[in-house]
């Protein structure tokens, strides 16, 4: 093969899918948003004003796309073209499958959400370590009626949009679905149920004499838990690292992110934003979707 042939070739298997997905009822996408955008190929919908693909060259990233598409509303990933349907999902839980901390939630019945929820933020951001801003914050609730979990559960914590139909998605596909949290089995055991996932792993709470002891059972689900759920899953799969799909939010989210094949910071805090493979600060879940190739049309809705 003439040696100009052998480069072209190579050129073509490392073309990149670029993915953008919008919400329709602040910004509906449209061929002013493609135009500047510089494909190699035709834009294929995946949905109608609010998801759609191009092939890309291997030299376009990130940064570059974010910049020509400026203050737009619009999130996006650059995903190889094999492989995009991912076998592994892994999802953090707090302000990622549910719209709410249940920490923070569960220390309003102790009228003292305004000071655990700082310590939260700060633990999410990076700045806290997350095993000892947990220990600090659960020592806080000592004493809290055992009730006041249930009552969090059911007046606090609503599914954030788009989790079930990720999930049941995936699923359908044949992914298996984990959620991994370095909350409490309480809501964890519940909110599996509720978003379909297949397993939960997350913390568990001493409860004495129907309070709240204000201990946690060691050992504590930290981010290095995290991760090596990711790695086992996979390998009890037989999966590789390119075959599973990770998303959360918080800095204990970060390494798991960062060692899936690919890592969704959503809505995230600044650090992880920065460092994950893609992230949704726009839409909804089903933006995971939309970045494997699914469309509308595929998705599962019950």
């Amino acid at each position: 093969m003439h040696p100009g042939g052998v480069t072209a070739r190579r050129r073509l298997l490392m073309i990149q899918i670029l993915v953008l997905v919008a919400d329709p009822t602040r910004h509906a996408l449209g061929p002013a948003d493609l135009a500047s955008l510089p494909a190699m190929g035709p834009a294929v919908w995946l949905s109608p004003g609010k998801a759609v693909e191009l092939p890309v060259g291997p030299d376009v990233s990130a940064n570059s796309v974010r910049e020509i598409l400026g203050e737009a509303p619009v999130d996006f990933a650059l995903v190889p073209r094999e492989g995009r349907r991912k076998r592994l999902l892994l999802a953090d839980m707090d302000s990622t499958i549910i719209t709410v901390e249940c920490l923070d939630e569960l220390a309003g019945f102790a009228g003292m959400k305004p000071q655990i929820a700082a310590i939260t933020e700060r633990a999410m951001r990076g700045e806290l370590d997350f095993t000892a801003a947990l220990r600090e914050r659960v020592a806080m609730l000592a004493g809290l009626e055992e009730t006041a979990l249930s009552r969090t559960y059911v007046e606090r914590v609503t599914l954030t949009p788009g989790a079930r139909t990720l999930v049941m998605t995936m699923r359908r596909s044949g992914a298996y679905a984990a959620l991994v949290s370095g909350g409490f089995t309480y809501f964890t055991s519940r909110v599996r149920e509720a978003a379909g996932f297949d397993i939960d792993l997350a913390n568990r709470l001493v409860i004495d004499a129907g309070k709240l002891s204000g201990r946690v059972h060691e050992p504590i689900l930290d981010s290095a838990v995290k991760l090596s759920t990711l790695r086992r899953l996979a390998a009890e799969r037989g999966l590789g690292r390119e075959e599973t799909l990770a998303v959360g939010d918080g800095a204990n989210d970060l390494p798991m992110l960062q060692a899936a094949g690919l890592g969704v910071a959503y809505h995230a805090k600044p650090l992880v934003a920065a460092a994950a493979h893609a992230r949704v600060e726009h839409g909804d879940l089903t933006a995971l979707l939309y970045f494997q190739g699914y469309r509308d049309a595929e998705f599962v809705t019950d």
